[in-house]
């Protein structure tokens, strides 16, 4: 799965991954559009998504519909990632009365990998897993982490790849923003 690259900025080799990725994809898609092959796909990125949540159970992110969510997608391997962890756990701690759900969307294909690194950095939000890694197509992920912001009305408002230190006043900010309205 060439989208499960660390932050770009982390692996100057994923530059070169996905631009050979985009070339394929872009072959892929030309092929199955001369066979006459469906290539319509659920709009993206969006709530309209099912995850598994800790139990295994398929579930809609729906189910945070009326809130404002932060989505985070995240693997066990990814450095920047375990940066974030400390920040959401703030953030959903911080704002969760004035209606924010901050959802991380683990895609490691081993849940073991997830549950190791989530008794080194515990989460005090709300897991979900996606290890066939199908959402995470679905958002053309570009790297990892990577974050998608939605209004109350499920609308994206916001996104980002990677996390980095020298930006948390302004992620904070456009969750403050998006909580007054």
């Amino acid at each position: 799965m060439l989208w499960a690259i660390c932050s770009l900025g982390e692996n100057m080799m994923s530059i070169g991954l996905f631009s050979h990725f985009r070339k394929i994809k872009f072959i892929a898609l030309s092929l199955a559009v001369g066979l006459g092959v469906n290539t319509q796909t659920q709009a993206a990125p969006s709530l309209e998504h099912n995850v598994l949540n800790q139990q295994g159970a398929s579930i809609s992110l729906q189910e945070f519909a009326g809130k404002v969510v932060y989505a985070d997608f995240w693997a066990s391997w990814c450095g920047p990632c375990r940066k974030s962890f400390p920040w959401m756990n703030a953030m959903q701690a911080k704002y969760q009365q004035q209606g924010l759900e901050v959802v991380a969307i683990n895609l490691d294909v081993d849940s073991a990998l997830a549950h190791a690194f989530l008794s080194k950095l515990p989460a005090q939000f709300n897991l979900r897993f996606d290890p066939e890694g199908d959402v995470a197509h679905a958002f053309e992920l570009q790297g990892m982490p990577s974050s998608f912001l939605f209004n109350r009305k499920g609308e994206l408002v916001q996104s980002h790849v990677g996390f980095y230190q020298q930006n948390i006043p302004a992620y904070e900010q456009e969750i403050q923003m998006l909580l007054k309205e």
